[in-house]
């Protein structure tokens, strides 16, 4: 894709996605701190999950995404693909960060301590160390080592998904899956989905502002 074309692209995702960000927020924080009802064991506590679980969800997904673009764009010799896997890591970082924050604020009172290094939370901060570490690359202009970070990390995600599984954590089980039905009430996926789409939505208006700007500076760099 042309950066004009991208151009084009931009001036109608972006405020499309951020409206979309402004509706669902609105609509799904309210569901979420006053409409939803309060879980039968933790009580109110169980809404600090409407933040935390899409923020872990995307930050993983953003990763991934990210993984997909830098492989691209070593394989195919595109700047574009990492210019876009650049402009993913400034928000899947800051959804992480979002994800251990509310995790540990979660933490104190269900289990007691604000951290324990289990396999869940501590694949987690790994995430966030590569999401630093690509991002420190790609400011010192060292984009390749920048997509080759990023890809070796992908080994991580399935690690962070299935951790749970393989060994023991503090770190209750997903109640998702692809085969079976979600293990949790209507009441409450309502709300955990709202706020899931405007993060996603909170993601796309980062991104496409990102792009923008690294496009331009791209330009900028091979004309002048």
């Amino acid at each position: 894709m042309r950066p004009q074309s991208l151009k084009r692209w931009n001036a109608k995702i972006y405020p499309v996605s951020l409206w979309t960000f402004a509706l669902f927020s609105l609509v799904g924080l309210v569901d979420a701190l006053y409409l939803s009802p309060p879980d039968y064991l933790h009580g109110d506590l169980v809404r600090i999950l409407y933040v935390h679980v899409p923020a872990a969800w995307l930050s993983v997904s953003i990763y991934g995404a990210m993984g997909l673009c830098s492989f691209i764009s070593i394989v195919l010799r595109s700047p574009f693909y990492s210019l876009c896997a650049q402009s993913l890591a400034l928000p899947g970082c800051i959804l992480t960060v979002i994800c251990i924050a509310t995790g540990s604020i979660w933490g104190k009172p269900a289990w007691g301590t604000w951290w324990v290094w289990d396999a869940r939370l501590t694949s987690v901060v790994v995430l966030f160390f590569l999401y630093i570490g690509y991002l420190n690359f790609c400011d010192n202009g060292l984009n390749k080592a920048a997509s080759v970070l990023n890809i070796v990390g992908l080994v991580n995600l399935p690690i962070i998904k299935w951790s749970v599984d393989w060994w023991f954590t503090l770190h209750q089980p997903s109640s998702f899956s692809l085969t079976q039905k979600p293990a949790i009430a209507t009441e409450m996926l309502i709300p955990l989905l709202l706020v899931t789409v405007a993060f996603a939505a909170w993601s796309l208006v980062i991104f496409s502002g990102q792009l923008t700007k690294l496009l331009q500076k791209f330009q900028r760099n091979n004309h002048g």
